[in-house]
């Protein structure tokens, strides 16, 4: 799990971007599009148009960090595509890393196996 200071806070892009981009192309897209400071602390989520690939965009005081994730089997869970940003909670980030709905606020029963009668 990635670890950061507290009080960061982690935006989630909602449209998606190219993932071409690579810190810079991506720092610009925070700067331009989001209207928020790449170099301020806070983790910067984004998606691909078929939502099977993310990358995190975070800068730690020394330096820009990307992270990238691509799912083998499945898609990550996006809010709609319109303008603008979420912010998650860590907890959020987690689920949505792990590819787990994290809109849902309660945890899905586990399924009962079949007893034999």
């Amino acid at each position: 799990m990635i670890q950061f200071a507290p009080g960061t806070k982690v935006y989630l892009a909602c449209l998606p971007v190219s993932m071409r981009y690579g810190f810079d192309g991506l720092a610009a897209r925070v700067s331009q599009v989001l209207k928020a400071d790449p170099f301020g602390g806070h983790l910067f989520l984004f998606r691909a148009k078929r939502a099977d690939y993310l990358k995190v965009l975070y800068y730690d005081g020394t330096g820009l960090c990307l992270f990238a994730k691509r799912l083998e089997h499945g898609r990550f869970v996006w809010p709609p595509i319109v303008d603008g940003t979420m912010v998650l909670t860590p907890a959020q980030l987690a689920l949505l890393i792990e590819a787990i709905d994290w809109r849902r606020t309660v945890a899905a029963e586990v399924p009962r196996k079949p007893v034999a009668v």
